[in-house]
């Protein structure tokens, strides 16, 4: 039985992650991979029953799996990363939130014929758009950057927020029937959660920032405190903890000297292996026949929800906005719900059902039906819509190049001349700051680093440069940013130690890509050109001088770097394929010959 047990984990474990590499590979949401396992190894075959399986320790363990996630989600909230609280967003927020709350309750109760409390709660629960899906989706849909921003920003707010509703909404249910008084109640839970939460934020920032925690155990003691408050707020009074452990996470990341990239990069590799097995668990617990039985009011439900409730409510928060009327269409079709919704409907359906709820069964697989329906409906017709709508960015053109030294900023300059957005990247600060007081977009660091992922912006942005004169680097990078350009977007610049490395057997070390230019121009060479008299300059070809008779016309002391098509293409000269460039296209070459001679 213990290995039994075991394997079953074990296998959840894989398909959870699984799920993520093929939402990763297949570029579509991971919950559609995470809802196709659960359903087919549990109602449908019949393999694994986590209720028979887990027991007693089934909802602590859901508990535990959701307090996690909101305190992940409370930490990812920091006030000042907010690009500006546009009005529109603001109404989506308030107006917006109270509407939908509104309409699905008022909806659900006469469709579904659930008591006004049930349906209220399920209004609660459809207030929750899901950022573990926008991200995703926003990657790769590319609207325009204001739409991106509002989208983001509400799935972010109303996971935090919706979260705290929901939990408010099911205590004034459960407290009806122990003859509290509910007002008191609710403010004792809400005390209760904001004390808990700030008494262990401001412990852990003493902690931290005090150096009275060693490094190793950043991870693990912040895991442990976020346990132990979730526990201690909800022994003190039930249902707090939710609310403590999303607080905790709030006050955390918007203190002062308090850094949380670390902690909260640990938090979201947890919070994605929690969110596949919490999402394979509780699909796997879907009773597909409760939702058989509800039939055609069920379809109904989804139906107002999608082509009511959201469009009303967002048409209705933008109005008198600077949105567009094509933006608020498409943000009227954007709400696509996730992993709080299912998990806090599937924890709180059975508490519901052991006060005399019966109906309450019917709120995991209505919510489940919404997070199917908007996923699939919603995150497979965004890209087509926003590209139809004319509301998708163009494809990604600009550069980004790894090194701010003088290479890399006089071919960056020469990009920028030719209207290519252009941001450099380097570890070394004066390089940086050079390249900062000449006008570049930069980024200080490491490109190949959890800071990096986390921070660096890449919008607009569709090809590497690879101009760093340490060529282990640029190989690091070049396969890093592989699955993200593309092999054939990724260039680097050969030097003396990189012809070192493709000499050796250590085929770790290559670097994917394409060689920039030809086999003898390296680094050291561009570098020691630049540094002397080489000018990088532009000149257009035509019928008359081609590229034959340009670099004849400057003895052959020229290398060529780029072309330019009619249309604004871009092409680089690289070992792996020849150019034949055009009447009336540009050239970019670094010319060295003697400034007399010219």
């Amino acid at each position: 039985m213990t290995e039994y047990i075991l394997l079953t984990f074990a296998l959840v474990s894989f398909f959870g992650i699984l799920s993520q590499w093929l939402s990763w590979f297949i570029k579509l949401p991971s919950i559609i991979f995470l809802l196709l396992f659960g359903i087919v190894v549990g109602p449908v075959l019949g393999l694994f029953d986590p209720d028979a399986l887990m027991g007693e320790l089934l909802f602590p363990f859901v508990s535990m799996g959701v307090a996690i996630i909101l305190f992940e989600g409370g930490l990812t909230l920091r006030f000042h990363e907010i690009k500006g609280l546009t009005r529109p967003l603001y109404m989506l927020l308030t107006l917006g939130l109270v509407l939908t709350w509104i309409l699905v309750a008022v909806s659900t109760h006469l469709l579904i014929g659930l008591s006004w409390e049930l349906s209220i709660l399920f209004g609660a629960l459809m207030t929750v758009t899901g950022p573990t899906v926008i991200k995703p989706l926003l990657k790769t849909v590319r609207p325009h950057a204001d739409i991106a921003n509002i989208l983001h920003w509400e799935g972010v707010i109303l996971d935090v927020a919706g979260a705290i509703l929901i939990v408010l909404v099911y205590k004034t249910i459960t407290l009806q029937h122990s003859g509290a008084m509910i007002p008191l109640s609710l403010a004792s839970i809400i005390a209760t959660g904001i004390i808990s939460g700030a008494s262990g934020a401001f412990l852990l920032a003493f902690l931290l920032r005090h150096y009275l925690l060693p490094n190793f155990l950043h991870h693990v003691f912040t895991l442990t405190l976020v346990l132990v408050i979730f526990t201690l707020s909800n022994a003190i009074a039930h249902e707090s903890g939710l609310l403590a452990v999303t607080l905790m996470g709030m006050v955390l990341a918007n203190m002062k000297n308090v850094s949380t990239d670390d902690i909260l990069f640990f938090k979201e590799s947890l919070s994605l292996l929690f969110l596949s097995v919490l999402f394979i668990i509780l699909s796997a617990r879907l009773d597909l026949f409760a939702l058989f039985d509800i039939g055609w009011p069920a379809l109904g439900l989804l139906g107002i929800i999608l082509f009511v409730v959201r469009p009303l409510s967002v048409m209705l928060s933008t109005l008198f906005s600077d949105l567009t009327l094509r933006a608020r269409i498409f943000l009227s079709w954007i709400a696509p719900r996730g992993i709080i919704a299912a998990a806090v409907s599937a924890l709180f359906a059975i508490r519901l059902e052991e006060f005399g709820y019966t109906e309450a069964r019917l709120l995991v697989p209505l919510t489940f039906m919404v997070i199917m329906g908007t996923i699939l409906l919603q995150g497979l017709s965004a890209r087509s819509f926003a590209q139809w709508l004319g509301l998708r960015e163009a494809e990604p053109t600009g550069m980004l190049i790894l090194g701010a030294n003088r290479v890399s900023r006089e071919i960056g300059k020469s990009l920028k001349q030719q209207g290519f957005a252009v941001k450099l990247a380097d570890t070394d600060w004066e390089n940086i700051s050079t390249a900062r007081m000449e006008g570049f977009d930069t980024y200080y660091g490491r490109v190949v680093s959890d800071h990096a992922d986390r921070n660096m912006e890449l919008s607009g942005i569709g090809k590497l440069l690879a101009i760093s004169p340490h060529a282990t680097l640029n190989a690091l990078a070049s396969t890093r940013f592989k699955s993200e350009f593309g092999s054939e977007n990724i260039y680097y610049l050969q030097n003396t130690e990189g012809k070192k490395l493709e000499k050796s057997k250590a085929s770790h070390s290559r670097i994917v890509g394409r060689q920039l230019f030809t086999e003898d121009v390296t680094f050291s060479k561009l570098s020691s050109l630049l540094h002397g008299q080489g000018e990088i300059k532009t000149t257009t070809l035509s019928e008359e001088f081609n590229l034959e008779t340009y670099i004849q016309a400057h003895n052959s002391k020229v290398i060529p770097l780029y072309l330019l098509d009619k249309d604004g293409n871009l092409y680089f000269f690289t070992t792996d394929h020849e150019l034949k460039p055009k009447n009336g296209w540009k050239i970019t070459s670094l010319i060295y010959e003697d400034k007399e001679r010219e």
